[in-house]
């Protein structure tokens, strides 16, 4: 359990006040930054140039996303890709998009990672995005024939939130015995406002699971109160399946919704509390 704490990443959006709150995190450690509808790809691009321009002792590991829906053309593409490619990215993380309407060619992600492959890069890792719980656009049978027709131009898959880990473990086995093989990434959702939190897992589609959030607490009194949400539920509903090969599960990625020193300092406390556990066990 501890391995897969220690390399959990976090997700965050590309605000003007980002940067200072990236502080809060060890130096070296893996920063997903999301593309958002409202600023464009641009802003994703921009931020990940300023984060690898910071000094060799505080670079953070970047995994840019490109959002299928915000890349115009081909064209467009080749640009974004050599930009990335100049700016040695760890990972890139290929997403339909949240927009509404595309852009410009590309509707989805299968797309444009055909064409990234036809184009070329020195990107080395590529994740896709998988959708335990559905998709508000996309039906079940068609989000797995998708996932498994970007196999070969990924090298792993980032879940999205999912609050059930029983949700969340029959849909892996279901996806492995689909045959789709690529290590998975666990989408845990970081410290939140409960509001926001609940507002944003309607939205984009993670509906069932957030029964069980509201069965983990009493929702009514935690909307009232000022503490905010912890995957501690979640994380411990996983914990016995991390170990299993057929899972494939590799690590996690963390929603932070930019709340990154509460998500980090969450994630260093409970990764001290798994190694002193693990530790007492190891006699």
């Amino acid at each position: 359990m501890s391995r897969v704490v220690g390399r959990a990443y976090l997700e965050i959006f590309p605000t003007p006040t980002i940067l200072e709150r990236l502080l809060h995190l060890p130096r070296h450690s893996y920063v997903s930054i999301t593309c958002s509808p409202s600023l464009g790809i641009e802003a994703t691009l921009e931020l990940a140039e300023r984060l690898r321009a910071e000094p060799g002792e505080r670079r953070l590991k970047l995994i840019p996303h490109v959002a299928a829906r915000m890349v115009r053309d081909r064209g467009h593409l080749r640009e974004i890709l050599q930009r990335l490619d100049e700016l040695r990215v760890e990972s890139v993380f290929v997403p339909g998009g949240d927009a509404a309407r595309p852009s410009g060619d590309y509707d989805c992600s299968l797309d444009l990672l055909r064409d990234m492959a036809e184009i070329g890069h020195a990107i080395e890792d590529v994740g896709v995005a998988a959708h335990p719980e559905g998709h508000p656009l996309v039906d079940v049978e068609e989000l797995l024939r998708l996932l498994a027709a970007k196999q070969p131009y990924a090298t792993y898959f980032v879940t999205q939130m999912c609050f059930d880990a029983d949700v969340l473990v029959r849909w892996l086995l279901e996806v492995r015995a689909a045959g789709v093989t690529l290590p998975a990434w666990i989408g845990l959702p970081g410290v939140a406002e409960i509001r926001k939190l609940l507002a944003l897992s309607l939205r984009i589609g993670v509906g069932r699971s957030v029964r069980v959030l509201n069965r983990q607490k009493n929702l009514v009194r935690r909307l009232v109160s000022p503490r905010p949400y912890q995957p501690d539920d979640l994380l411990a509903g996983i914990a016995r399946h991390l170990d299993d090969p057929a899972l494939n599960i590799d690590g996690f990625h963390l929603f932070s919704f930019n709340n990154v020193e509460k998500t980090e300092q969450w994630r260093q406390q409970t990764l001290q509390q798994l190694l002193a556990a693990e530790a007492q066990a190891n006699g």
